[in-house]
């Protein structure tokens, strides 16, 4: 949970807290996009455009940026409908990874999602294997593949789908 003293304290001591105990996930803006736009790229041969972010926000999806001292570290979006939840977008900048930040998105659309929805869905290339060991170790399972799912440089890539219960 975010804490505003920690964020006074780390301008204070800087060494008293972690960049984890600065991390805060807020609702996306407008404002977010040229930083959202900035981590898409970076990760994404074939990213979503900022048009389909916008699109996203006139739908109604639920859009987080996990952010610390104000920098956008990476975002998630969730769609809800009919009881189920399906993660549509979840990314975190190449130079913050490996520090728990997707987690943390993640364990947030789950909690958005509990009391919400019965099942939540994702897809996940079959070559992005560190999402799926944090998938996994969330209590996602395989339900099956969608052929053909992702653009890729020589045609297309399959995804792997993953569904977790709700209860």
């Amino acid at each position: 949970m975010y804490d505003a003293d920690k964020e006074f304290y780390a301008k204070i001591f800087p060494d008293s807290v972690t960049k984890k105990d600065l991390m805060r996930i807020r609702t996306m803006t407008h404002a977010d996009l040229t930083a959202v736009m900035d981590i898409e790229l970076k990760n994404y041969a074939f990213p979503w455009s900022e048009d389909i972010f916008r699109d996203c926000f006139k739908a109604g999806y639920r859009c987080w940026v996990c952010e610390a001292q104000g920098k956008v570290l990476g975002y998630s979006l969730l769609s809800l409908a009919v009881g189920e939840a399906h993660i549509l977008n979840i990314s975190v900048d190449p130079a913050e990874q490996k520090q728990g930040i997707g987690r943390k998105m993640m364990e947030n659309a789950i909690d958005y999602a509990r009391g919400r929805a019965e099942t939540v869905f994702l897809e996940v290339r079959p070559s992005n294997t560190a999402a799926i060991a944090l998938y996994e170790d969330l209590g996602f399972n395989e339900i099956g593949i969608r052929k053909g799912y992702y653009p890729a440089e020589n045609g297309r890539e399959d995804a792997i789908m993953l569904a977790l219960q709700l209860f």
